[in-house]
């Protein structure tokens, strides 16, 4: 810092996050002399120390919560992240992955992305999990063994190739996930065939793009059935851009060298893009008589009002946020404010970020947002928001309450520790030790050079690597950094992008799926010692023979609440597990769950102990009917 004035950082920062997390339950006004405080707080160096990576610190030992079990399961996959020092910044952002069982044998099945260019050899690579726990690469032949700098998947069930993330869900409403694949430059929609193959649909489908696609989830926004897709898209990248960090090397571009780009929502119009009343019947009628006949989406973003406010979205949710009953969109943007779509329920959306408290972090910021998880952290039955950010920033999470209001609780929560910094993109908000409170684990690497390098990445990427952060929520919604007992998970630096989530060994218990920058990705099993009690649960709508994406599901015993939101698009350019989980701690029966499906219907089912393998499945129309 040059000049004669100093500002003491961490206490200003300390002191104008207690300001504003004053009467969290209804509005407050700052007296005049805090928004000076403020001001000062933004001419300091983003009012945090810069820390190159969480150190892995001494004390008492405890056992970790997860252990590397990837060569045990024989997945083998190594990340082609494309040549090194040509700093083509779509290299940066990494790649997705997902977990899902494609062929429904009732176990997850791995799908990993490359970014090696069009012209790599590498390609995507397609898992299968066997019954006794080992992965075989059936990537050949299966169709989504495609090149390209890919990013981010999404699970449905549901031209460029240059790939970054992934989504999935069905898409067609046939009872098999299919496979959208998000590209710089292009979207892919890869229709499930139910036997182990997939069919590239995107043309056909109408889903042609050429901005950069990062984050994507499938959410039937309009309520009628069919997933709809929404795609955050990065910035307009100009490849003949050089940049260079501050001693002059060439690096990574920061993205406001390039204007953002709009976040896209694609409608899926039906089977044949049928449109009617009675549409559901049609449709039926339709798939029996031409089974090749193949679903379609419409562009609507300018119609729903996305297009208004363009910026470098990375990540992405749909759930719930004010209560009506309908699913809203939040956006994650690269050093610029968040985006809170609210669903109108006539198609079109308002945008609220800022009304609701998620544009800014605490600071008035807009830091560096990427990675995004939903949770209750606290138990109150809301969801809270945690997304994550830049090295020299502080990861952020948003508590809710009141309902549809939402306050920076960042350093109350313990999640900004000093001398834990990294700079984060995937990230889980789950209960890994089954205490009846979710933790939080997040993936970190950096995208600009760090101060020293880590010499077994090699010189070029070794200057990039973080370590990866835990943090044990102690039943109040304070949390423990625990990253220093848990060496498998935390103790390797990397340079890491995506984080999926899911009970993979089948055991009830959550594990963690790892994906690096030119690294192998990393299959890690819970081994939380003292779990508690669990609940797997799948809701299933039987009329559209799929995961009801957007469900919101309560456990309760006694007076205790648990609630989960049904939507596997979170993270940072991944898809997770579509089962609801819940650690229920010394809870070994739960008395009943209500369900809220997704068309606003309310529904509670039958108690039953803890523990059950296989999951509970409840469907559509087999629970009381509740009024609303």
């Amino acid at each position: 810092m040059t000049g004669e004035h100093f500002v003491d950082e961490a206490e200003t920062r300390s002191l104008y996050c207690r300001l504003m997390q004053v009467q969290d339950s209804k509005p407050y006004r700052l007296p005049g002399w805090s928004l000076l405080l403020f001001a000062l707080c933004g001419l300091s160096l983003g009012c945090s120390p810069r820390i190159s990576s969480p150190p892995v610190i001494g004390g008492p030992a405890a056992p970790p919560w997860f252990v590397d079990v990837t060569a045990e399961v024989g997945l083998d996959f190594v990340h082609d992240a494309g040549p090194e020092g040509n700093f083509f910044m779509p290299q940066s952002v990494g790649a997705g992955a997902a977990l899902f069982d494609f062929d429904k044998d009732g176990r997850l099945d791995i799908y990993l992305l490359q970014s090696g260019g069009p012209d790599s050899p590498s390609r995507n690579r397609l898992f299968r999990q066997g019954a006794d726990g080992r992965f075989t690469d059936v990537s050949k032949g299966s169709g989504l063994d495609i090149a390209g700098y890919c990013t981010g998947v999404a699970i449905g069930d549901v031209n460029n190739d240059d790939c970054t993330g992934v989504a999935i869900g069905d898409v067609n409403n046939d009872g098999w996930p299919d496979v959208l694949v998000t590209q710089y430059g292009g979207l892919k929609l890869f229709l499930n065939n139910g036997n182990g193959t997939f069919t590239d649909i995107s043309r056909a489908a109408g889903l042609d793009s050429v901005l950069w696609g990062m984050s994507a989830c499938f959410v039937d926004y309009d309520r009628d059935g069919w997933l709809d897709l929404v795609v955050v898209n990065y910035v307009k990248y100009d490849v003949t851009t050089l940049c260079y960090d501050g001693q002059g090397r060439r690096d990574y571009c920061h993205p406001r060298q390039f204007p953002g780009s709009v976040a896209k929502l694609y409608r899926n119009l039906g089977i044949g893009g049928a449109q009617s009343a009675e549409r559901g019947a049609q449709e039926a009628a339709l798939r029996g008589a031409h089974p090749a006949l193949p679903i379609r989406f419409e562009d609507v973003t300018e119609r729903a009002g996305l297009s208004r406010l363009p910026g470098p979205g990375l990540g992405v949710t749909c759930a719930d946020f004010n209560g009506d009953g309908w699913p809203d969109i939040f956006v994650a943007n690269d050093g610029q404010p968040n985006r809170l779509w609210i669903n109108q329920r006539d198609g079109t959306f308002q945008e609220e970020a800022v009304l609701r408290g998620l544009a800014y972090d605490g600071m008035g910021k807009a830091p560096a947002n990427m990675g995004v998880a939903l949770g209750d952290v606290d138990g109150d039955g809301l969801f809270d928001v945690f997304v994550t950010h830049l090295t020299n920033e502080t990861h952020t999470l948003w508590s809710q309450k009141p309902r549809g209001m939402f306050r920076d609780r960042t350093v109350p929560a313990g999640l900004a520790p000093p001398g834990s910094r990294g700079t984060g993109f995937g990230t889980v908000l789950a209960d890994f030790d089954h205490d009846g409170a979710v933790d939080v684990a997040v993936v970190n690497g950096r995208v600009s050079r760090g101060e020293s390098a880590v010499e077994s990445l090699g010189p070029f990427w070794g200057q990039y690597a973080e370590r990866n952060q835990l943090f044990a929520n102690d039943g109040s919604g304070r949390f423990r950094d625990i990253s220093s007992h848990n060496r498998p998970l935390c103790g390797t630096a990397g340079v890491y992008r995506g984080l999926a989530c899911g009970d993979i060994d089948g055991d009830g218990a959550l594990d963690l799926l790892v994906t690096a920058l030119a690294g192998p990705a990393r299959l890690y099993r819970n081994v939380a010692p003292k779990r508690g009690h669990w609940l797997l649960v799948r809701a299933i709508d039987p009329t559209l023979k799929r995961d009801a994406y957007g469900a919101e599901i309560t456990a309760r015993a006694g007076e205790r609440r648990w609630t989960r939101w049904l939507n596997p698009g979170y993270s940072y350019l991944c898809s997770n597990d579509p089962r609801a989980h819940f650690g229920l701690g010394e809870v070994d029966h739960v008395d009943a769950l209500d369900v809220v499906w997704p068309d606003g219907t309310r529904e509670s089912f039958p108690g039953c102990p803890a523990d059950q393998r296989p999951e509970i499945v409840l469907r559509k129309g087999a629970g009381s009917p509740v009024k609303n």
